[in-house]
């Protein structure tokens, strides 16, 4: 259909404009994104981090096979600019895990919540590495088998009863030997159902060997959606991701790009929620990021007009919504950590046109 192909084209355009060259708070080949709490007095900064130059240019990467062949140069140019940058957020003693924000390296300070005026003076701000920057850098980089395996192993040596156990979660989750988000000798373990799709999917593209923390990673994935408690209670099922509609569409990214066996018993839960957000109700961005989890499922939701959206609505997306205190080791802090109050939303335009990219891409010929 032409008329779509000429609004991916224009669509992957306005990203590839939005990719930094020479901005203060962006290094060349990061796409801006921008941290906000509206309960805090209007709270807005530009935040530099890898995470959502990494996740969209991970999203463009799968659709790129969909594309025109001009419109795959124009992603892999992207994707080379992009990933310039990666060794300025890669673990400060050298190792390959990847944070948030950048590293101290080289006597300089920690990146943590820059351009603002005193988040970035806490140390008790500071991230630890985590998993899901770390999956993404590497889906969308070049990483050697040698990385991939010392990551797999890294990864163990994080996962829950390693070496402590979950405290936040259900209690039938708290003897599942699933991966945790955060790595650091003294971080409490956390699961996070998009997180861990996110690390699977990197685990199944570079066909890593599987073992039980990969069975249990998929079981608690399972368990959440087919108990409902995803949509009842999803911060508690995704502290990075707490919403139902972000959750399943990690979750339907993951059964349709490679069918674990184990999550193939929660398509049909999948569907029918899906289905029944949309009939519920949702803003237009949720609408997109739903549908496009139904057509990868094979499922035909009904069309959503992209031309029709508007620009506000696409630029002030929050796809990632982060609790600033689920990272702490104090159980009063944990258990703050839902409050609004001490809660960011991350905003990325780039990021939301690339969902809308994806989108288009997905309902060809439906």
């Amino acid at each position: 259909m032409p008329d779509r192909d000429a609004l991916i084209e224009h669509l992957l355009h306005r990203i590839s404009a939005l990719q930094s060259e020479n901005n203060p708070f962006f290094p060349p080949g990061l796409l801006p994104s921008y941290r906000r709490n509206p309960l805090l007095m209007g709270y807005s900064r530009p935040d530099t981090n890898v995470f959502f130059t990494a996740i969209t240019v991970f999203t463009l990467q799968q659709i790129r096979p969909k594309l025109a062949p001009v419109l795959q140069e124009k992603v892999d140019g992207m994707v080379q600019k992009a990933i310039q940058h990666y060794p300025d957020f890669q673990n400060k003693d050298g190792l390959k895990t990847y944070n948030f924000y950048k590293t101290p390296k080289r006597g300089q300070p920690s990146g943590h919540f820059p351009n603002g005026h005193l988040l970035h003076r806490i140390d008790h701000f500071r991230l630890p590495d985590d998993a899901d920057d770390t999956a993404m850098v590497y889906l969308t980089s070049n990483p050697s088998r040698e990385d991939l395996i010392w990551l797999k192993h890294k990864l163990m040596e994080h996962a829950n009863l390693a070496t402590r156990q979950v405290e936040d979660t259900y209690a039938d989750y708290v003897n599942l030997r699933a991966y945790s988000t955060w790595f650091g000798k003294n971080m409490p373990v956390e699961f996070d159902a998009s997180v861990l799709c996110n690390l699977l999917f990197c685990i199944f593209q570079y066909e890593l060997p599987l073992n039980q923390h990969d069975d249990d990673s998929l079981a608690f994935i399972r368990s959440v959606i087919e108990t409902g408690r995803y949509r009842q209670e999803p911060f508690r099922c995704s502290h990075s991701y707490p919403r139902a509609t972000l959750i399943l569409y990690h979750v339907a990214g993951l059964l349709a790009a490679f069918r674990p066996e184990p999550l193939e018993s929660i398509r049909g839960f999948l569907i029918r929620d899906a289905y029944q957000m949309l009939e519920d109700g949702l803003p237009v961005m949720d609408q997109v990021i739903v549908s496009t989890s139904l057509l990868q499922l094979g499922e035909k939701p009904p069309r959503i007009d992209v031309r029709a959206i508007p620009e506000t609505d696409i630029r002030d997306y929050s796809f990632f919504i982060a609790g600033m205190l689920t990272a702490s080791q104090n159980p009063l802090l944990n258990r703050m950590a839902q409050s609004r109050l001490v809660r960011m939303d991350w905003t990325c335009e780039a990021h939301s046109l690339a969902l809308l990219v994806e989108y288009l891409v997905y309902s060809r010929g439906c």
